[in-house]
């Protein structure tokens, strides 16, 4: 043969192992019969009688009702920036930009992450689990999914992941075992362009029909908000006829359960020079320190450190350590997180000191009795919790938090919007609180004074979208009074919210980092009291007075000379600010990385490109209609 043929000679050998890998791997599941009905049946449908098979019709539809998500930039009281907008047909889609009939999520970039007030993560968090959002919306009609499609309307990219459930939320008869299945799973991405766009990433095919769809988002890479407007699901009434014919996978687990494997029964024993036989084990590795096993085995995601547990003795008792379990983030589990799961679970994490449930327990997957039980054996060296979006929970289980979780100093109840405001009462008794976080929950004012009473340690509270608080002077007056330590304060779309109290904060709050006003639109500049702000609050490095139309070049030029550690300021939305001001406080703020000068009338595009040529640090945000 000539050298041009000779790589086909050592093709062959390579086909012959395929061929005979497959053959087992046949003979195994035949066994079971099932494996040669379903090529017979395969072969039935591809050798003609595809034609006789019923057509089915493609169902188009868009979302019907949302119901529930993580955040949103909205209001409670409004349709403007809200996750409810995404119910129905387009409202901006194909045009591209900042339009107020869109949804959009709360944060972006990874500005919020920068913060002092935001937690460290979670060791074992998978590299997979990328998702920060999300967003379930119901369809009027359960169908076997073809293509979700979302309308992304302004800096598309966010989506990671889609899911889609068994359950049908419109029914009357809910199934025992709700089932979550991924449609479509990647990563973030940056788009070059923040123009529209319609994403429809390939599905795969479903067992079930579904009218309850899940989108999940991670914004970290954006350059701004995302924004979408709809969401198309396609799909059929009928399971297509092909998916019932599906070619089963082979597995190399397929290969271990035959007799006449090529085993090698003596595997764990080798004959030593003087003939003697000697035990393996596990390799010698038992002989390695504990400590060094304990490290090795640190490095395991939660799904692989329970599967390692029942491969040996050794590694049962290394991955049973409750020191592998002082941290557990349970968040990425959230579908499959049950009360059994829990059980599993509570006899290891009896040192467990940071516990993340976000997102877990909904639709009965989590019980009162599941959760309690487990705190109960796993609550007393907790310092962190963190239950956001947590729609199991009642005032039964903040009961049992406050009783048996004495040492906590985070506690987390972001979008717990369900829980009943007579609950909140319970978290008073947490006097060692740092860290609380209440965004879009139905605490009251009462609920509120008695937490800032006894919980006097607190450095970082949350209090955004809490529209249930009735005076926030009140509040606000009683936090200068009670937390002189406080780092950072969200009043994100407060109420009542006047100067008056603003100016007690400055004053009693004066190691203050944070503050976030945006959208309280009962704050007048013309009171002075941003500047009053400015001068009092040396410390602060975050600072949103998002569509605060008062602001003006005083309240910035008194942010330059006083705050010179400021690294966000959002001013969005105001109409006498000028670029002089701006110019002054990118000069005397070395450390700014974010300024937002979005829709402010006096600062147009040009200007914009003008300084952010002359501050190349800055992210200068500007964002556009169409």
């Amino acid at each position: 043969l000539s050298p041009s043929h000779a790589p086909q000679k050592r093709v062959f050998p390579m086909l012959t192992l395929l061929s005979m890998f497959y053959y087992i791997c046949l003979r195994r599941r035949s066994r079971s019969g099932t494996r040669g009905e379903a090529l017979s049946s395969r072969r039935a449908v591809e050798s003609g009688q595809r034609a006789a098979l019923p057509v089915s019709v493609e169902v188009e539809q868009y979302a019907k009702e949302v119901l529930d998500f993580s955040s949103h930039y909205g209001s409670e009281n409004s349709m403007s920036y809200t996750m409810w907008n995404l119910a129905g047909s387009p409202n901006v889609y194909p045009s591209s930009g900042d339009f107020t009939q869109t949804a959009v999520f709360r944060a972006y970039g990874t500005w919020w992450e920068q913060c002092a007030s935001a937690p460290p993560p979670f060791r074992r968090t998978p590299k997979s689990f990328h998702s920060q959002d999300y967003i379930e919306l119901a369809f009027e009609e359960p169908v076997y999914p073809t293509a979700v499609e979302v309308l992304e309307t302004y800096h598309p990219g966010a989506i990671v992941q889609i899911m889609a459930c068994s359950l049908n939320p419109f029914s009357q008869n809910p199934p025992a075992d709700v089932r979550w299945e991924v449609l479509w799973a990647g990563e973030p991405t940056k788009v070059l362009t923040p123009q529209a766009r319609q994403f429809s990433p390939s599905i795969k095919q479903l067992s079930f029909p579904t009218n309850l769809i899940r989108l999940e988002a991670n914004s970290s890479l954006l350059k701004y908000y995302t924004e979408l407007d709809a969401v198309i699901l396609r799909g059929q009434r009928e399971r297509p006829i092909l998916s019932l014919y599906k070619m089963p996978r082979i597995d190399i687990c397929d290969l271990s359960d035959s007799d006449d494997e090529l085993l090698d029964p003596g595997a764990s024993f080798r004959q030593t020079g003087d003939g003697k036989h000697m035990n393996l084990g596990n390799g010698y590795f038992d002989r390695l320190p504990y400590e060094l096993i304990q490290l090795i085995v640190s490095h395991l995601t939660l799904p692989d450190l329970c599967r390692l547990a029942q491969t040996c003795k050794l590694f049962h008792q290394h991955c049973s350590d409750p020191l592998q379990y002082t941290q557990l983030s349970l968040q990425p589990y959230w579908a499959r997180l049950n009360d059994t799961s829990l059980g599993y679970l509570q006899s290891r994490c009896t040192l467990l000191q940071r516990l993340n449930l976000s997102w877990t327990g909904s639709r009965g997957a989590l019980t009162f009795s599941g959760f309690s039980s487990f705190m109960k054996v796993c609550g007393g060296n907790l310092v962190c919790l963190e239950l956001s979006c947590c729609h199991f929970l009642n005032e039964a289980c903040l009961e049992v938090i406050s009783q048996t979780c004495p040492g906590l100093q985070e506690l987390n109840l972001s979008s717990c919007d369900r829980l009943h405001h007579q609950a909140f009462m319970h978290i008073s008794k947490l006097t060692r609180l740092r860290r609380l976080v209440l965004y879009r929950t139905k605490i009251e004012q009462t609920a509120m004074l008695s937490i800032l009473t006894f919980c006097t340690e607190l450095r970082h509270l949350n209090l955004g979208s809490c529209v249930m608080i009735e005076d926030y002077d009140v509040v606000v007056s009683m936090l200068a009074v009670r937390c002189r330590l406080l780092r950072s304060l969200d009043l994100w779309r407060c109420r009542n919210l006047t100067e008056r109290g603003l100016a007690e904060l400055a004053v009693g709050c004066r190691l203050l980092e944070e503050l976030d006003l945006g959208w309280c639109s009962t704050l007048q500049s013309s009171s002075g009291c941003f500047q009053h702000l400015a001068r009092n609050l040396p410390r602060l490095r975050k600072l949103f007075l998002t569509a605060n139309r008062t602001v003006c070049d005083s309240d910035i030029e008194e942010l330059a000379a006083n705050c010179p550690a400021l690294q966000h300021l959002d001013i969005l939305g105001t109409r006498m600010v000028s670029s002089s001001s701006l110019r002054k406080l990118l000069q005397a703020c070395p450390k700014l990385l974010l300024l937002d000068v979005s829709f402010c009338s006096q600062v147009d595009a040009r200007i914009v490109q003008e300084l952010s040529g002359l501050f190349p640090n800055v992210a200068i945000k500007k964002s556009f209609t169409q």
